[in-house]
């Protein structure tokens, strides 16, 4: 972790977790700071770029788990074991699963902490985020306000509703600031 304004969140999950992605990237976005986000999420299609050299240096990984590991959650799996890259894993709750799905479960060697559904989800992690930001405030460069604005943070209320409506978080992406990124080419288009 550099001392600047960006910070990465690789979060590694199958496309049936699909709700819970885009829930999640929204609510990063949402969080009370000026930093430019990277959020890598798992390839969605076979063509899709795999960034596995963003494990290593991703300031926090979420794995996720729901009714099946399909590729390349596995292979996102193993790199991040193989680099050290230390994992916050979460497993979905009330879903049936795949054999192989209880068998990677079993034997993945991490703590996984259940969750119910995506407000559930988006809350908890939204509560590591936060931790995690407030921790490294020097290194992220956090200004009084936004720390203030962390600390202040109520329980995360998105909801399935919210989740459903936007069909493109559940992608990687950069999200930038408006605050701190100033374009050098151009300007800034506010809707």
């Amino acid at each position: 972790m550099s001392a600047d304004h960006s910070a990465t969140v690789y979060i590694s999950a199958a496309s049936d977790l699909m709700a819970e992605r885009e829930a999640l990237a929204r609510m990063i976005a949402a969080l009370p700071v000026t930093l430019i986000w990277h959020i890598v999420q798992t390839p969605l299609t076979e063509v899709d770029p795999l960034d596995l050299d963003a494990l290593g240096f991703a300031d926090l990984y979420f794995l996720l788990m729901g009714s099946d590991i399909r590729a390349p959650v596995g292979l996102e799996w193993l790199n991040a074991r193989r680099v050290r890259q230390s994992a916050v894993a979460y497993l979905k709750q009330g879903v049936l699963r795949t054999p192989a799905a209880q068998v990677f479960i079993k034997d993945a060697g991490v703590m996984w902490q259940p969750f119910f559904d995506t407000t559930d989800l988006s809350r908890q992690i939204q509560h590591t985020l936060t931790e995690h930001l407030l921790r490294h405030a020097t290194q992220y460069l956090l200004t009084p306000d936004e720390i203030a604005g962390l600390e202040a943070l109520p329980i995360s209320d998105t909801s399935a509703d919210q989740a459903s409506r936007g069909e493109e978080a559940g992608h990687s992406a950069v999200i930038l600031s408006r605050e701190r990124f100033e374009p050098s080419e151009g300007v800034v288009i506010d809707e």
